[in-house]
C-alpha cells in the first residue's frame, strides 16, 4: 500500500496498526526456513574456507547494487537524515519540538558526544547551516503533521539494532530500524516497524522495507505485520504487509550483496 499522508485522514501510527482483528496469526515457523536459504546461499557463494574479515551487509550495502546516487548520502544529506532520527525519537516518546534544529542537535551529541559527522557539522559556515536548520525545521513538519500520537501501550522503541551472523561469521548483518511499535508476545502479528528517510521514495527504500522484515524475523523468530518507510521530503509513505514472500526477496537481497562483495574482493 502506499499513501500520501497529506491526502490522508490516517496518521503513520493508525496506517500501521490498522485493525487487529484483520491482523493474520502470528508466524514462528518462517523464520528457520529463512536462515537455512541464507546459509546455504551463502555457501554457494563463498564455500567452506573461513575469512579474515566477515563480509558486511546493511541497508546501505542493498542500495549499492542500484544505478542512481542518493544525494541524501552526502554530508548534508547524512547530517539531515540524523538529526530528523532524533526528532524521530523524541517525538515517540512525546516530547515536544520547540526549535526542531537545536533540539536534534542538542539530542544527537547528548548521545554520542563527538564523532567525524558532528565534527563536519561543527565546521559549516553561518549560511550552510542556516540553510541546513531551515532544512531540517521543514522536514520536522512534515513528518510531526503525519506522525500522529503515539501511545506508550504500544511500547515503542527507537534506534532498534540488531545483529545476525552467518556462515559461521563470515557474514554479518548489521541494521537500525528508527522506530518499532507493538509486542512480539500477542497471538497475532502485531509487530511494525518503521522508518524514516528525507529523500523521496525509490527502489532502494524498497529493500531496506524488506531487509527490516528480515532482520526483525531472524532476531526474534516472530515475522512482523508491517514494514513501512516514510518520506519526510514528500509526506508520502509505503507500507508493506510482511509475509514470506517479501522476507524470501530480501534473502534474495542479502544474497546479491554478499557475491557482489565476494567479487570485489
Amino acid at each position: 500500500m502506499t499513501t500520501t499522508l497529506d491526502s490522508s485522514p490516517l496518521s503513520v501510527v493508525e496506517a500501521l496498526r490498522g485493525d487487529r482483528s484483520k491482523r493474520p496469526l502470528i508466524d514462528i515457523a518462517s523464520a528457520g526456513g529463512l536462515r537455512s536459504l541464507l546459509e546455504d546461499g551463502i555457501f554457494e557463494i563463498i564455500g567452506a574456507q573461513r575469512l579474515a574479515t566477515p563480509l558486511v551487509v546493511r541497508t546501505s550495502s542493498l542500495h549499492q547494487r542500484l544505478a542512481t546516487i542518493d544525494l541524501a548520502m552526502s554530508t548534508p544529506g547524512r547530517i539531515r537524515g540524523v538529526l530528523i532520527g532524533q526528532l524521530l525519537r523524541l517525538l515517540s516518546v512525546g516530547m515536544s519540538i520547540d526549535h526542531a534544529f537545536d533540539d536534534a542537535v542538542a539530542t544527537w551529541r547528548a548521545e554520542v558526544g563527538a564523532n567525524e559527522l558532528i565534527q563536519q557539522l561543527d565546521a559549516l559556515d553561518d549560511d550552510d547551516r542556516a540553510r541546513l536548520a531551515t532544512d531540517v525545521a521543514a522536514h520536522c513538519v512534515t513528518l510531526t503533521r503525519a506522525l500522529g500520537e503515539i501511545p506508550a501501550r504500544w511500547m515503542p522503541r527507537s534506534a532498534v539494532r540488531a545483529t545476525q551472523r552467518l556462515a559461521g561469521g563470515n557474514v554479518v548483518l548489521r541494521d537500525v530500524v528508527d522506530l518499532m511499535i507493538g509486542a512480539s508476545t500477542s497471538d497475532v502479528a502485531s509487530i511494525a516497524l518503521f522508518d524514516v528517510t528525507t529523500s523521496p521514495l525509490g527502489e532502494g527504500a524498497e529493500r531496506s522495507m524488506r531487509f527490516h522484515a528480515l532482520m526483525h524475523t531472524l532476531r526474534t523468530s516472530v515475522m512482523p505485520l508491517r514494514t513501512c518507510t516514510f518520506s519526510s521530503a514528500t509526506g508520502e509513505m509505503w507500507i508493506r504487509d510482511v509475509d514470506y514472500e517479501l522476507l524470501a526477496r530480501s534473502v534474495q537481497d542479502v544474497l546479491n550483496s554478499v557475491r557482489d562483495q565476494w567479487s570485489a574482493k
